[in-house]
């Protein structure tokens, strides 16, 4: 469809049309940033303007972790439509947040489901804590800290401080790599470590400390469980 003006389309094969009629399933993901975007430019139709927007970034999750700025140096990208895309995506991610907040966290796993889509959609790091309850259902979750991870600024009181409000049982730290990388490094390793003595001080568990990155080649998983690798 590259080219193609969605007016220049019979209007059964308008992605509107179709949207409504067969559902978004039947979409092809650069229609559906068409229906948001709305329209394109003098020399590059709204379909086309999805599309590259696509191949630009690589990838529908490297477009929806773009910065604004970053979206608004494309040409047919105004801060309007770099503002609703960004917010499309960040509700995307919060209904997937939604959803799993209604089941008991066991596993890394529950994790990612929990808040990898959300915390993908960051420039930046951000560490949170997920207080749970006996049964590991999520009483809160609660940003500590944001910047780089370094434990010459972050003392584990602020981390336990929700959990000890809620009176949580037991408390999993999550972070991301913006980089995508979800290795550990040895601040996180040593942050770690103080939150685990910290938590038995106070006989609050940490479960795990899972660091978000994105998806890999060969690796679909995209984080990194310090209990599953033995550190905790």
């Amino acid at each position: 469809m590259s080219g193609t003006s969605i007016h220049e389309l019979p209007p059964a094969e308008r992605p509107r049309e179709r949207l409504l009629h067969k559902g978004a399933d039947s979409l092809q993901t650069a229609e559906l940033l068409a229906i948001l975007l709305r329209t394109g430019t003098a020399d590059r139709p709204v379909l086309e303007l999805a599309g590259f927007l696509l191949q630009h970034f690589g990838s529908l999750e490297a477009l929806s972790r773009a910065p604004i700025g970053e979206l608004t140096r494309i040409k047919g990208i105004g801060e309007a439509k770099a503002i609703e895309l960004k917010a499309a995506f960040a509700l995307a991610a919060r209904l997937n947040r939604s959803e799993a907040e209604s089941r008991a966290i066991n596993s890394a796993q529950d994790i990612a489901a929990l808040l990898g889509d959300e915390m993908r959609l960051l420039d930046h790091e951000s560490l949170r804590v997920v207080c749970l309850n006996t049964k590991h259902k999520v009483l809160a979750v609660e940003e500590i800290t944001r910047g780089i991870l370094n434990e010459s600024l972050f003392h584990p009181r602020e981390a336990f401080r929700p959990a000890l409000a809620r009176q949580a049982h037991a408390v999993i730290l999550v972070h991301n790599h913006p980089s995508g990388d979800p290795r550990p490094s040895e601040s996180d390793r040593h942050v770690t470590r103080q939150m685990k003595q910290a938590g038995e001080l106070l006989r609050i568990e940490l479960l795990d400390h899972v660091i978000l990155g994105a998806p890999r080649e060969g690796d679909a998983r995209a984080y990194f469980s310090f209990k599953d690798g033995g550190l905790l």
